[in-house]
């Protein structure tokens, strides 16, 4: 064998001889596997035994342009040109060199000029569909890569490439076209039935989508990729025990992964039973601890079943991966907020704002919590943020009213309530609820009854 002959003569630093085929063979076989500073001692010795080898020379090409040693690959390839001007390895090389200098249209009619020179094109229209790829010519790009699937129906990554143009243009309806006859001409391809299913799933084709995928197992019952695209499918039809089935076979067929124990606990979820969504939730972030999104699933699922303390566990894991997930600063000040833990809570919606989760909710949450406390600066201070912000809303105007009135500031309170009854009359409720003694008071009961005859 050339590569053992050639691994004992590095071993031994004997020189053995190579002829050039050998070479090539040697060469090859290291780049294939990635090896190139052997591939590079085997050019090294190669051209050395046969200096005037062209074939050993555009490998010698090929790793200088691996390595970014572009200057050198297009000298020695100028050479090469001068001898061989045809050659379509002096082609590819050319136009390998500009795209990597991001010159794509040059290389586009590099590549064009080498058609008339082969004898097999297809390899030079996947270059050229990849270089319109990249200038985002979908289009061209597209039809480069038909092309290769009319000399190979199996040329499964020109379908591919094919099918990401459609996805790129948002054209699902010609990619549909395309895939079904496709499908014609070679109708047991699970790929192909695969692709045209994601296509109509994005058209919420559902039902031809599910037919799809159905081909694609029957075809290939080992694969993963229909089996899941079938069970999404089946969730949109709100079919979830099949859902869950065909999850589970997922399972079968390969490493659990926390993608599918997470969908099938949702979809236990949909049917009602909570007990076993958490068991397999718990599976997903055993499978995958650092994925927040299972903890959030078992913090919302303990927080539905009104076990906050469970629910601040989980929260709390989550926000170790992601804590700068306004969502979950929320949810953590919502469940501290439940289980009486003011400050917590308080500290929670702070940290929402300072992520610019800063909605209306979370300022009247701060606000409502700071009142129940007694610390009515700080509610008056948090009120006058948010009326920066949301300008003309009767929550903040009503509690502006009550907490200036607790302050003995009577005007400024007075005014606040006038503003809130203009805003929206009936909300006025909120303030027998959060300052009852407001309520009674004398000159806030006339304000509420003038304007209740305003209104008649």
């Amino acid at each position: 064998m050339p590569i053992s002959k050639f691994e004992s003569m590095l071993k031994t630093n004997s020189v053995y001889f190579f002829d050039a085929t050998e070479f090539e063979h040697i060469i090859e076989h290291y780049l294939n596997i990635g090896k190139h500073s052997l591939a590079r001692k085997a050019v090294k010795l190669g051209l050395e035994q046969h200096p005037s080898s062209i074939q050993l020379k555009l490998m010698k090409v090929e790793l200088l342009v691996f390595e970014d040693e572009l200057e050198r690959a297009e000298k020695l390839l100028a050479e090469i040109e001068a001898v061989e001007p045809h050659n379509d390895e002096v082609f590819i090389q050319k136009a390998t060199i500009l795209s990597k200098k991001k010159n794509h249209v040059a290389a586009i009619q590099v590549l064009k000029s080498s058609l008339e020179f082969v004898e097999s094109p297809e390899d030079i229209w996947a270059m050229i569909g990849m270089e319109y790829l990249y200038i985002d010519d979908f289009e061209n790009a597209r039809l480069n890569f038909a092309k290769c699937i009319e000399v190979d129906y199996e040329d499964y990554s020109s379908l591919y490439n094919i099918v990401y143009c459609f996805d790129m243009e948002k054209n699902s309806e010609d990619a549909v076209k395309f895939l079904n006859t496709y499908l014609d001409k070679n109708p047991y391809s699970e790929v192909a039935w695969h692709q045209l299913g994601r296509q109509y799933y994005d058209l919420e084709m559902y039902k031809e989508a599910l037919q799809s995928f159905d081909f694609a197992v029957i075809i290939d019952d080992a694969f993963i990729g229909g089996y899941l695209e079938k069970a999404k499918t089946l969730e949109k039809l709100e079919r979830y025990q099949e859902a869950i089935d065909n999850y589970l076979i997922t399972l079968e067929l390969d490493d659990p992964t926390a993608f599918a124990y997470i969908r099938i606990g949702e979809c236990y979820q949909r049917l009602d039973n909570e007990a076993t969504a958490i068991h397999f939730f718990k599976k997903a972030v055993h499978e995958d601890p650092l994925l927040d999104r299972g903890w959030m699933l078992l913090t919302n699922a303990y927080y539905n079943k009104k076990d906050f303390a469970k629910a601040l566990y989980y929260v709390q894991k989550a926000l170790q991966i992601d804590e700068i997930n306004a969502f979950y600063w929320r949810r953590y000040g919502d469940i501290n907020l439940k289980l009486n833990f003011y400050e917590e809570a308080v500290k929670a919606f702070h940290k929402c704002i300072d992520l610019d989760d800063n909605e209306i909710e979370i300022y009247i949450a701060i606000a409502d919590i700071m009142l129940f406390l007694g610390d009515f600066r700080d509610a008056l201070d948090t009120l006058i943020a948010a009326k920066k912000v949301y300008k003309g809303y009767a929550e903040i105007e009503y509690r502006l009213c009550g907490i200036y009135m607790i302050l003995d500031q009577e005007e400024k309170s007075v005014l606040h309530l006038k503003e809130g009854l203009t805003i929206d009359y009936e909300y006025h409720f909120i303030i027998k609820e959060l300052y009852p003694s407001v309520f009674q008071n004398s000159k806030v009961k006339q304000v509420i009854a003038d304007y209740k005859l305003l209104m008649k």
